[in-house]
């Protein structure tokens, strides 16, 4: 077996194949989260107030939805264009990203249990 690392294939700007997904994963995320908001809300305004086929009720837990993807997407394309311009602190920014999301996501939980409560 071999010991010699495998280098990274350059593209001609400059860019791995591996850097370029990098960028790719987290813009579709941010993609991603605006889908399912844009579904979300949909549904709410089609059959809710063109059809009148189903009154539905906006609670806790869609509310909680609504803000957790809608600050989710923008969070992403921040991150997305941030790493775009700033491609020397990319593992900072994507560290910091993930810290983000997280504390996100508890703060988020703890938020509609105490409202719940």
């Amino acid at each position: 077996m071999s010991k010699v690392k495998k280098k990274p294939t350059r593209l001609p700007g400059g860019l791995s194949r591996e850097e370029i997904v990098f960028e790719k994963v987290i813009h579709f995320s941010g993609w991603f989260f605006l889908i399912v908001l844009l579904i979300l809300l949909s549904g709410f305004f089609i059959f809710d107030m063109i059809l009148d086929l189903v009154e539905l009720e906006l609670n806790t837990i869609t509310f909680a939805l609504v803000i957790f993807t809608g600050t989710n997407s923008a969070i992403s394309f921040a991150v997305a264009t941030r790493v775009k311009k700033n491609r020397d602190q990319k593992k900072k920014l994507f560290i910091d990203w993930l810290l983000g999301e997280f504390i996100f996501c508890i703060i988020a939980i703890f938020v509609v249990a105490a409202y719940q409560w």
